[in-house]
């Protein structure tokens, strides 16, 4: 799988939409293709107790755990609104994402 089908990619903001970060709003950190998965920041946050190494550090660590993507939807600039992406093609043949609601192209 590409990240392509996905049609999500780093640096989006995007909204949880159920689960128990429901309403939580981030930036997909890492997108796990082959799992369709992503890493998206302060939700589904998780501990691991590390033991302490020869850098010192150990401790218990909070951290993402990965969510899948039909969990979160993308998060309109515009709308400010949680939305669905649609492909445009612009008049210069540029392929590029939109908003499903407003049409907003959100690539730049």
């Amino acid at each position: 799988m590409s990240s392509s089908s996905i049609n999500l990619k780093k640096g989006d903001t995007v909204v949880v939409t159920v689960g128990k970060d429901q309403g939580k709003r981030g930036k997909i950190l890492q997108l796990v293709d082959d799992r369709k998965k992503a890493l998206v920041e302060k939700v589904n946050l998780i501990k691991r107790h590390t033991r302490q190494d020869a850098q010192g550090g150990g401790g218990i660590i909070e951290k993402e755990a990965p969510i899948h993507i039909s969990n979160i939807n993308f998060l309109c600039p515009k709308c400010d609104a949680p939305v669905r992406i649609s492909k445009k093609i612009l008049d210069d043949g540029r392929k590029v994402r939109a908003c499903g609601k407003c049409g907003e192209v959100v690539d730049s």
